[in-house]
């Protein structure tokens, strides 16, 4: 981590101050089920990073006090965390719309065999890693077997009525490139997926997020290891569009990591980048100032240009 944050230290990258908060993303720790390359959290089945009941109740707390509309659940893998349930029905009982990141194959793991039926009860929007349509290009990021997992999974979140036409329960599907290049139009690959998916296995889905891999943690390690984090980074900064500035998820989302301390984003967590520009120590969410975040300046590094190039990318997909 602190060799790819000496790489990304210096930045001209354009300053940006928040806007009001609206989503708090949480990670409820790094433990994984898997091992993906392009994860960049390196989140994986050894580590034993979780958030405990104490931290998910400052969470809940936040939330009520802030009047978050939106909660953002990741990880690892975050239906591993034994405070997943509780965490998700009582912010469901503060009517927050909550949004879980799964990737899939968890949902068939031992132990989490009835979690896709009790995401459908409470409503919770999936939103589901599935970086390719083709087994081969699944299984090489993700590991053998998990494309066919995926798709078991899938089929059975439509029988739950994810997905489908007029139902409530949405599903929505994330492509992240395989290599150290831009992700394609995202419009164009939804179509593709949507209709691969529907010819082959009978799956429907609402959207695809078409998401930039950023360079750090695990990719970034992967991009220094082949001699190509400089030209990586080159390629965000070559295609940088400044319209995509004015909705970068950092003006209207906070992200937790698992110890309750805030960040400007998923990425400047995993950076351990303090939350703010002008801030010089880690800011909890216990902490009073963080009602005073609109207006404040945010902390941005040369990783931000992945955020701003091209179609731009978010964890809600292209910007444009």
């Amino acid at each position: 981590m602190h060799g790819t944050l000496s790489l990304l230290e210096k930045t001209d990258f354009p300053a940006i101050n928040r806007n009001a908060l609206e989503i708090l993303q949480v990670n409820l720790g790094y433990l994984c089920n898997l091992s993906c390359t392009h994860c960049h959290v390196n989140a994986g089945p050894k580590r034993t990073e979780l958030m405990d009941k104490a931290t998910v109740d400052l969470v809940l707390d936040f939330i009520k006090k802030e009047h978050i509309h939106t909660l953002d659940l990741t990880g690892g893998a975050p239906e591993m965390n034994p405070h997943f349930k509780s965490l998700v029905m009582r912010a469901r009982e503060m009517n927050v719309t909550v949004i879980d990141r799964c990737n899939l194959v968890i949902l068939e793991e031992p132990g989490y065999e009835q979690m896709a039926e009790f995401l459908a009860l409470n409503q919770v929007v999936i939103t589901a890693s599935l970086p390719c349509y083709l087994e081969d290009n699944v299984d090489k990021q993700r590991g053998k077997g998990t494309y066919n997992a995926s798709i078991s999974v899938l089929k059975r979140l439509n029988e739950l009525g994810y997905g489908q036409k007029d139902s409530e329960l949405e599903l929505n599907l994330v492509f992240n490139p395989q290599g150290a290049y831009l992700p394609p139009d995202q419009k164009v690959l939804e179509t593709t997926y949507k209709e691969h998916l529907k010819a082959h296995h009978g799956i429907v889905f609402n959207k695809l997020f078409v998401l930039t891999n950023l360079p750090v943690q695990r990719f970034g390690s992967m991009l220094i290891s082949k001699g190509l984090f400089n030209n990586y980074l080159q390629l965000l900064k070559d295609n940088y569009r400044p319209e995509n500035l004015s909705v970068v998820m950092c003006r209207n989302t906070l992200s937790v990591d698992w110890q309750g301390y805030a960040y400007d984003c998923d990425f400047n967590q995993m950076l351990q980048l303090p939350l703010g520009a002008n801030s010089s120590g880690k800011t909890h969410l216990s902490e009073s100032s963080l009602s005073l975040l609109t207006g404040s300046a945010i902390n941005v590094r040369q990783h931000c240009y992945g955020c701003t190039a091209g179609q731009g990318s978010s964890c809600g997909g292209a910007l444009d």
